[in-house]
């Protein structure tokens, strides 16, 4: 497959804007605004498309031959109008290139292709407790040929992959952590997986992945900034500003899970002690009821709902400080709260948080609201393979705030 785009380092501050660029040599940059203007709008003419993106009629028309030519966009039709020539329609073309997303955390292993349009086109998952780097590269090796049948894609149609995992995956303790996966502390992730994935490979938060997926594909497509909460088997937290991941100065920014519980009473307690999958899984171990998957738990199971509504009382207790420097330091459009715990339990928890908030009275800001709205998130247990995913497309074929400083340099 040719494509017609400039390759460059992934960017630290990635972009879902739409406004195109006049600085010199900025014809990748526009090239990738177009495209991802037609995977928004959905079916778009070259016409809607100068309107979205403020480029003019010629720079659209070469735009949209070459990728028509690199076989991401196709026409459909004419769309009838009431006079003149009826416009020609262009979309994505889901197979012109797909993508491979990994996730890796220490209960399971999940991979994912998605095609250009965003969709999820096969999935491979292994739930394991703390896998070690061999098990991963085994999995992967064992996965990927039928994930890409099931894909209906070649190899060469595969632009690259994508890996999500926590920060410091071997080095932070958690409730049944095994000594052996410290190996995962200081891996090269990149090397490890290189004689699987003959492919580029861009490693990046499970939570920062997760939120650029949600902010492509999800709830978060239409809000200029949100805060989103990643509740998997630890917790962390990603940043959208202006359709901007901001990743903060040392990568770090949003990092939910590792500020203190102060609400605890215990000294050097942490939120995601409380609200994390681990957490979760030793509330119910400690009640004597093992669970193998969260996503089978009968929340009505009168031995169960008790436990639930200890930890949820919990995790609410413990998320309620946060959300309030949330909402008056960064004042987001929303928060979104995702990952893995099962979406009734995360709608129970958004109703909590929300009770809380309203009677804690808060004083209103200057637009009249007293904190953002909290959402679900639209990707559920798979957000962060999917955000994983996306990071090929961010690196080589959509826009990013990367791709406009690498365009503008001379």
């Amino acid at each position: 497959m040719t494509v017609d785009v400039i390759p460059e380092k992934r960017s630290h501050r990635l972009s879902v804007t739409l406004s195109g660029t006049n600085l010199a040599r900025a014809g990748d940059y526009n090239q990738r605004v177009v495209l991802q203007a037609i995977r928004t709008i959905g079916e778009a003419t070259r016409a809607e498309l100068c309107r979205t993106t403020g480029l003019t009629a010629p720079t659209i028309a070469n735009i949209t031959r070459r990728l028509i030519d690199a076989g991401l966009v196709k026409e459909i039709g004419r769309l009838q109008g009431a006079r003149g020539q009826p416009a020609i329609q262009l979309t994505i073309e889901p197979l012109g290139c797909v993508a491979i997303g990994l996730n890796i955390d220490r209960d399971h292993v999940t991979m994912v292709a998605i095609d250009l349009a965003g969709q999820v086109r096969a999935r491979a998952t292994r739930e394991t407790e703390y896998a070690s780097p061999d098990e991963v590269v085994a999995f992967v090796s064992g996965a990927l040929d039928d994930l890409l049948r099931d894909a209906s894609v070649g190899r060469e149609r595969v632009l690259g992959v994508g890996v999500a995992l926590p920060d410091d995956l071997g080095a932070i303790a958690l409730p049944g952590r095994p000594q052996p996966f410290e190996k995962w502390a200081g891996l090269s992730v990149t090397d490890l997986l290189a004689p699987a994935l003959p492919w580029p490979v861009l490693v990046d938060n499970d939570a920062a992945a997760a939120a650029v997926g949600e902010a492509q594909s999800g709830t978060g497509l239409t809000l200029p900034s949100f805060f989103y909460i990643f509740i998997s088997s630890g917790l962390g937290g990603g940043l959208m500003i202006d359709r901007h991941y901001v990743e903060g100065a040392n990568r770090r920014s949003a990092e939910l899970g590792l500020l203190p519980d102060h609400t605890s009473g215990t000294p050097g307690a942490l939120v995601q002690d409380v609200v994390s999958l681990s957490a979760l899984r030793h509330y119910l171990a400690t009640a004597g009821l093992t669970v193998e998957r969260l996503s089978e738990l009968d929340i009505a199971d009168a031995q169960v709902r008790p436990v639930l509504d200890r930890w949820l009382d919990d995790a609410t207790r413990t998320l309620l400080p946060p959300l309030v420097n949330i909402n008056y330091l960064i004042d987001p459009h929303a928060i979104i709260v995702g990952g893995r715990l099962p979406d009734a339990l995360v709608d129970m928890l958004i109703a909590r948080l929300g009770e809380r908030l309203a009677a804690m009275r808060l004083p209103a800001t200057s637009a009249g609201s007293a904190g953002a709205p909290i959402l679900r998130a639209a990707m559920a247990e798979d957000a962060a393979a999917i955000g994983a995913a996306i990071l090929p497309f961010l690196d080589q074929l959509l826009p990013s705030d990367a791709t406009l400083m690498q365009a503008g340099r001379g």
